[in-house]
């Protein structure tokens, strides 16, 4: 941080205009942004932006008010998602979380990793588009040239079950044969396997079975799938699109930093006291009422008043539609009409779940499924 302050400082005797700082995660914007506001109390409008932002709290970034210059801080949202108007000068302390499926774990993971030469120049071309601009690097040039040129592609770093899922239902053959341009790893080939033969998508001789192919219809990740798959077995199918729904996209519930006792407050109406699953089902249970009785704008401000994001509230509506539509129309399934128990919900939700079960071990320690 204190690298930060100096390199703001630097910035601030070489030109004047705003700023943009690279970090590499949420956490790192709040700490910084508090060190800011103490070095810089008033000179500079200090702005957050990454993904689980508001748009309100988003849109001060991108229509600015008032003549102060800003200084914004980013996660790697601003290297190419999004353009930061105005910005003349940026600094790059050159790390992100980068997604990133872990063998070990079995699970996808966003660790902070250094950036390849190719986002660092994005990020240097942030600055200077309407004027001259300077972008302070926090690395060496030594440490620049010994990064990767780019990237790693995505189909080194990610569960590979949906892909091979696909691959089986279009009759590609095996993943290991296929001409990738760049080739997965063995590794994360088997891993995405197994899990297939976890969830019955695949035969012992590797074979697509009849789940496997009612798996594939859904848009969404193959364990999610088998979770609705398992709710028209238990007779919860009506719950399960709606949680599935709410699992495939971004958590709607925004925790401002200066807020979060009001978040925490309001979240709370809510809050299953039993289950994170079953608080998703009442959050569009009380989501779903409103909507009936209350205009667009009013639907707005009851999520603004209650720290929810309107347009993830839509896009889970969007997500239980496609999955609403593969249950009615290509599986033929009826979904529930009464309530369905506490115990079938839960069954439905650990048929996709059987590797992520922790048993407690010795010393408070839990050991995976697997």
């Amino acid at each position: 941080q204190r690298a930060v302050l100096e390199a703001v400082d630097e910035l601030n005797r070489d030109l004047r205009g705003d700023i943009l700082i690279f970090l590499s995660g949420e956490r790192e914007i709040r700490e910084t942004t508090d060190s800011l506001k103490k070095h810089h109390p008033s000179q500079y409008d200090i702005l957050p932006l990454y993904a689980k932002l508001s748009v309100s709290e988003q849109e001060r970034v991108f229509n600015p008010k008032g003549g102060k210059l800003r200084i914004v801080l980013a996660t790697n949202v601003a290297e190419t998602s999004l353009t930061v108007p105005g910005i003349r000068g940026v600094i790059d302390t050159g790390h992100a979380r980068i997604s990133r499926y872990s063998h070990r774990s079995k699970i996808q993971r966003l660790p902070i990793e250094r950036v390849s030469q190719s986002s660092a120049n994005q990020r240097a071309g942030r600055c200077g588009r309407v004027a001259e601009g300077i972008c302070i690097r926090l690395y060496s040039r030594e440490d620049y040239e010994a990064r990767p040129a780019f990237t790693e592609p995505e189909i080194l770093r990610t569960n590979l079950s949906a892909v091979i899922l696909q691959m089986a239902v279009l009759n590609l053959g095996d993943i290991e044969n296929f001409p990738f341009i760049e080739p997965p790893d063995e590794k994360m080939i088997r891993d995405g396997k197994t899990m297939l033969h976890e969830v019955n998508a695949l035969d012992k001789a590797g074979k697509l079975t009849e789940v496997g192919k009612q798996l594939a219809k859904f848009p969404t990740d193959p364990k999610l799938a088998r979770m609705l798959i398992a709710a028209g077995e238990e007779g919860c199918l009506h719950e399960l699109a709606i949680i599935v729904a709410g699992l495939s996209i971004q958590d709607p519930r925004e925790k401002p930093a200066d807020k979060m006792p009001q978040a925490d407050a309001k979240h709370a109406l809510f809050r299953h006291p039993e289950s994170d699953f079953l608080t998703l089902l009442n959050l569009w249970n009380l989501y779903e009422e409103q909507k009936k009785h209350l205009s667009n704008s009013k639907l707005r401000k009851f999520c603004q008043d209650n720290f929810l994001s309107y347009l993830r509230m839509r896009e889970w509506y969007d997500s239980h539609a496609q999955i609403m539509q593969v249950v009615k129309g290509d599986l033929k399934l009826h979904p529930n009409t009464t309530p369905a128990g506490y115990e079938n919900i839960h069954r439905a939700l650990l048929a996709g779940l059987l590797s992520n079960i922790g048993f407690r071990h010795e010393q408070h320690e839990y050991l995976g499924a697997r």
